[in-house]
């Protein structure tokens, strides 16, 4: 599977809606061939250690308060992968298995438009707080063997994200829009490396764009499985409440 996807989640409401961002991610899913699982880094598994979920049937978590009762009535009963999650933990040295963890709404807000038959075993991988972006860029490198074996990582998160900043009805801020475009070009022009490094890269930008980094760490999850010769194609990319992009990326 040479395919990686970066998927910009934007609000968990999304997943209600037939929009045109849903719409985006069902095209995407439908071009693949099925792939055995997916290994999902999602911004919302944030936190202490390496932690890859176990259970061969995971549970759902609502982690967001005060939406609609349909959002927290949303199912996606997909299995889990335990021999997936072994395979990260052979792969990642300080991995260690949670057969409790379960898969986030940065998760299944996603793959439930994607992957809608929810056929293909899901594994999460959390993110450790302790590790710097160009620490986590190198870990991703390691999980490069999965794509030999049927296994689609995707990331989930937003590369513009400052709900702080967030105003519903708001245009692009102008930070907003130059990190945005710092990173498209970099995407492009297949420079990873300054991305992993993107505080020190874009300055005020990047630190407005991403106050945390949670949000940003999953696109190099994604990056790090680019062969030199593969297409990265951008969609979804736009800015919406003046701080959040949805900008989306495929790696071909």
């Amino acid at each position: 599977m040479k395919t990686a996807l970066f998927l910009g989640h934007g609000s968990p409401m999304n997943v209600l809606h037939d929009n045109a961002y849903n719409r985006a991610f069902r095209q995407v899913g439908d071009s693949l061939p099925a792939p055995r699982a997916i290994l999902c880094v999602s911004a919302h598994g944030y936190g202490n250690g390496t932690w890859v979920s176990s259970s061969p049937r995971p549970k759902l978590i609502y982690d967001f308060y005060g939406f609609p009762d349909a959002l927290y009535q949303q199912q996606y009963p997909v299995s889990g992968c335990p021999e997936l999650a072994e395979e990260v933990c052979r792969l990642l040295p300080h991995a260690q298995l949670d057969p409790d963890m379960g898969l986030d709404h940065g998760v299944w807000t996603v793959l439930k438009p994607t992957f809608p038959n929810a056929d293909i075993p899901v594994v999460q991988l959390s993110l450790d707080a302790s590790l710097s972006s160009a620490e986590h860029f190198a870990q991703a490198k390691l999980l490069r063997p999965l794509r030999e074996q049927g296994v689609l990582i995707v990331g989930s998160g937003n590369i513009v994200h400052n709900l702080r900043a967030y105003s519903p009805d708001a245009p692009p801020y102008d930070w907003a829009q130059d990190f945005r475009l710092h990173i498209n070009a970099a995407l492009q022009q297949g420079e990873f490396d300054r991305i992993a490094d993107y505080l020190n890269q874009w300055g005020d930008a990047a630190r407005l764009s991403a106050r945390t980094p949670e949000h940003f760490l999953p696109l190099l999850y994604v990056l790090a499985q680019h062969d030199d010769g593969q297409a990265v194609v951008l969609f979804n990319d736009e800015i919406v409440g003046g701080a959040l992009s949805m900008t989306s990326v495929r790696v071909n």
